[in-house]
């Protein structure tokens, strides 16, 4: 082969995968290299009483320091880990159970079914807010009332309830995405193990636990890596949500508190530590969870 069609048929893959990088690296990449380049800078004010302008200086971990020494950002990321070690969970079950119905119901039931279950993640997580904020907030919502007529009196918007409030909103809202995943999932198992399974008597649970359960292990794994990220963004319902409690301030999540930073203190260096900050919660937690799958499938 001469060298130049050589050279052109090394080149082809490339060709092809360059568009995807170029959006990856102008969407993705450079959005986070600005990022850590925020977060290592500071402002400098100069003159008389700092009224001679302002300049960008290099101080190196200084905003992570910053960051990090206010209690309300701490509590804040403590504050979304409980959030996730409940809603993650709750979750995962939710949408394995969904699924589980889903792929054992009649086939006449299972499209709309399918459908009812999917249709909250249609919805926008800021519309899902604002209709549950109408389902929470005394004396507007029905739901408060009637635990009112049966003598249960409970703020759902309160400081002890409200994250369990938001809890109930993201579940609502991705829920059916993530039983979706693991639907396909249950697709691809062949038909010849469930009839294996049934001529050796096994009954429905026992089908589930010794036959789909270990085969939806790589759907599970992924809806719960997403689901743990997705928590950690926690951003638009205790926005919306601020509004009508109290209880919510604006750092209570840390996206909230980047986001206050930047847009109402103007202090978009400490902003962007503190999203610095949050990703790499993310991207820790995200890996030692696969890490630890990872080495338990190994062991057995």
């Amino acid at each position: 082969m001469p060298i130049r069609a050589r050279g052109r048929r090394n080149l082809a893959p490339v060709a092809f995968v360059a568009p995807f990088l170029s959006l990856f690296a102008l969407f993705f990449v450079l959005p986070i290299g600005y990022a850590v380049h925020q977060s290592l800078m500071g402002v400098e004010r100069t003159g008389p009483l700092g009224l001679g302008g302002t300049r960008d200086v290099f101080v190196g971990l200084h905003n992570y320091g910053r960051a990090l020494s206010e209690g309300a950002f701490v509590h804040s990321i403590l504050r979304v880990l409980l959030f996730a070690a409940v809603q993650v969970p709750v979750m995962i079950l939710l949408s394995t159970a969904l699924a589980l119905l889903l792929d054992t119901a009649s086939a006449r039931g299972v499209r709309f079914f399918r459908t009812a279950y999917f249709l909250p993640y249609g919805v926008p997580g800021v519309i899902a807010s604002i209709l549950w904020g109408f389902l929470y907030v005394p004396g507007v919502s029905p739901l408060v009332d009637l635990l009112d007529a049966t003598g249960i009196h409970l703020d759902l918007l309160g400081g002890t309830t409200v994250l369990w409030s938001i809890v109930n909103i993201v579940t609502w809202e991705f829920a059916g995405y993530n039983m979706l995943v693991i639907v396909a999932q249950l697709r691809t198992i062949p038909g010849e193990l469930y009839e294996a399974a049934r001529i050796d008597g096994a009954t429905g649970w026992q089908t589930v636990r010794h036959v789909k359960r270990p085969l939806l292990r790589p759907a599970l794994v992924l809806t719960t890596v997403f689901t743990l990220i997705g928590t950690l963004q926690l951003f638009a319902e205790p926005l919306v949500l601020k509004p009508v409690s109290t209880s919510i301030g604006s750092t209570y999540t840390p996206n909230l508190s980047a986001y206050n930073e930047a847009f109402t203190n103007n202090d978009y260096n400490l902003a962007a530590a503190e999203a610095v900050l949050l990703a790499l919660a993310a991207f820790v937690l995200s890996f030692g969870f696969l890490r630890l799958i990872n080495r338990r499938s190994q062991d057995t």
